[in-house]
């Protein structure tokens, strides 16, 4: 029991050899079942009556509801369920369009191909975008395999999802902050299709300073703004507005899309039966903490990898509605710490716990509906405590190792 908790603490036991080797362990089971569960399914529907893609149907049929001149549709349950239905002909489960209009671009494009076709090109761009923004920030040659075999790229795949999307902004973002932060900031406006994820985002970059990062990104969120509301109409806009009531009660508040799906604290402690009001109170502590913790990080002169990497896991946290195929934005987290790490050196129990970071999408489902436990959100919270220790600390390494070369 001593050697094995020496190997957690030194992280001894992820060995090159290793982390190829689970890499492509996963890599290939994935594939191979991936491949199973289109072969088992019914034309476009899997064996479960659920559309290949799950949650890409419903951008599908938004972008149907475009090609009609009915953009507004897709933000009422009901025709946006009836479209959905149109898009298979025959009986889906419903999956909501929650998206500001931006997103309509998406769909719009996707929906000019047949369901197949768009949801490969979703899939493959998005994929494409998110492995050329994770092998930027660590550029190492086992990036691409580890990054590829992310479980949460299974989870994203499976549900047709946009966390490729959302790590490639993000990660892209941080990763061309310093060198070119004009464009560092139009990646950051258009990150405005998940709002949620950026909460935190003009906390550091205030505290940091960032104005021209912050003045492009202003800049892209205006222009997004006046090219949705001539092509589309303002309608859109009060559409979108009044459907959030029931994307926040029946969706979050109610559980609808299920507390185990739910990575955030307002989940776990919805599932541990608190009220809402006390589910907000704890997500709002928690959100309180971060962007202080995030302004005084920023502002300060610690490395920039451990910059990156707490807002990118600060991110995830702050938001009450947080689904585990966005834990793909944890692969940002991973690379910067990571890179920081492999120039400075590791302390103990950072290299394990990189380790469960990556491995937790994999998990975080399932362990929450078998045992209540809500493993994804307590792996967040310890990588971000763990980034601002190694924060704190760095500085007193750097000077004790400058006084012993004295």
């Amino acid at each position: 029991m001593t050697y094995f908790w020496q190997g957690v603490q030194s992280g001894r036991w992820l060995t090159a050899a290793r982390i190829r080797g689970y890499s492509l362990i996963l890599l290939v089971f994935c594939v191979i079942a991936a491949a199973g569960w289109i072969a088992s399914s019914d034309g476009l529907i899997d064996r479960n009556g659920k559309p290949i893609g799950t949650d890409f149907s419903n951008v599908y049929a938004a972008g149907t509801l475009i090609w009609q001149g009915r953009p507004a549709d897709a933000y009422v349950p009901a025709l946006q369920h009836a479209e959905e239905n149109a898009v298979f002909g025959r009986e889906v489960p419903f999956f909501g369009w929650h998206y500001p209009p931006f997103f309509f671009a998406v769909a719009f494009v996707v929906a000019a191909f047949p369901y197949a076709w768009g949801l490969a090109i979703w899939v493959v761009a998005s994929f494409a975008a998110y492995l050329a923004a994770t092998r930027a920030i660590l550029p190492r040659p086992e990036t691409l395999l580890t990054a590829a075999a992310f479980p949460g790229v299974f989870v994203n795949i499976g549900h047709g999802q946009n966390g490729f999307l959302t790590a490639a902004l993000l990660g892209g973002a941080l990763q061309l902050l310093d060198r070119r932060p004009w464009l560092a900031g139009v990646l950051i406006g258009c990150l405005a299709y998940k709002p949620q994820f950026g909460v935190l985002i003009p906390v550091a970059l205030l505290a940091g300073g960032r104005w021209s990062t912050i003045a492009a990104a202003v800049a892209t969120l205006a222009a997004l703004l006046a090219v949705s509301f001539v092509t589309l109409g303002g309608g859109v806009w009060h559409a979108f507005a009044d459907s959030m009531t029931f994307t926040q009660t029946v969706v979050l508040e109610q559980g609808g899309t299920g507390w185990e799906k739910i990575q955030s604290i307002f989940s776990a402690v919805r599932m541990w039966g608190a009220s809402v009001h006390g589910a907000y109170a704890a997500q709002s502590a928690l959100a309180l903490t971060l962007a202080a913790t995030l302004a005084w990080l920023w502002h300060s002169d610690a490395a920039f990898e451990l910059k990156a990497s707490a807002l990118a896991t600060a991110s995830l946290l702050a938001t009450p509605y947080v689904l585990d195929y966005d834990l793909v934005v944890l692969a940002v987290a991973i690379a910067f710490f990571a890179r920081h790490g492999l120039s400075r050196g590791f302390s103990p129990f950072e290299i394990s716990l990189l380790a469960a970071a990556w491995i937790v999408p994999l998990l975080s489902r399932s362990v929450a509906g078998l045992t209540g436990i809500p493993l994804g959100l307590l792996v967040l919270l310890t990588l971000y405590v763990f980034t601002l220790r190694r924060a704190v600390l760095d500085p007193a390494r750097s000077a004790a190792h400058g006084l012993a070369q004295a």
